[in-house]
């Protein structure tokens, strides 16, 4: 007398129930993934790409010349989370005679709102109230006499 188990045929509900379990796990990391990516999604980047691509050269040749200036900028925030901006040309430290600084949540979940930025006595300029924790994009407009730059920093 045999001892082998008996094997059970593989019938046309096997593959079925085979079938039916892959895709209902596709379709649910799908369905989880898509859920993620719409509830992390603030909005959209720009009002209108087609009008914003009509001005893509002339964003490229205002790169082009701020680059040529030398001008390198510093964005931190202090211990009390103050933040602080500096300027560099060629090295040297440059005063910066007005800022303007716009902070926002990177994913768009916050409003974003204007800093008001004040001379630190150094050349640099410091915002007037710390901002929260977590982490910001900073967009920046930088002027030294009547030369304008742009920048756009990340802080946490």
């Amino acid at each position: 007398m045999s001892t082998h188990p008996v094997k059970k045929p593989f019938t046309g509900w096997h593959m079925t129930a085979i079938l039916v379990g892959f895709f209902a796990i596709i379709m649910a990391v799908n369905f989880t993934m898509a859920r993620l990516a719409f509830s992390t999604f603030g909005g959209k980047v720009v009002e209108n790409s087609y009008v914003a691509s009509q001005h893509y050269n002339e964003l490229l040749a205002r790169a082009e010349a701020q680059d040529a200036m030398g001008w390198t900028q510093s964005v931190s925030l202090d211990r009390t989370r103050h933040m602080r901006i500096t300027l560099r040309q060629n090295g040297q430290p440059l005063a910066i005679s007005s800022a303007i600084a716009t902070v926002s949540h990177p994913l768009g979940t916050v409003p974003s709102r204007a800093l008001t930025m004040v001379r630190d006595g150094k050349g640099g300029m410091i915002s007037t109230v710390p901002l929260e924790q977590g982490r910001w994009r900073v967009d920046l407009v930088v002027r030294h006499d009547a030369q304008e730059a742009r920048y756009r920093s990340d802080v946490r």
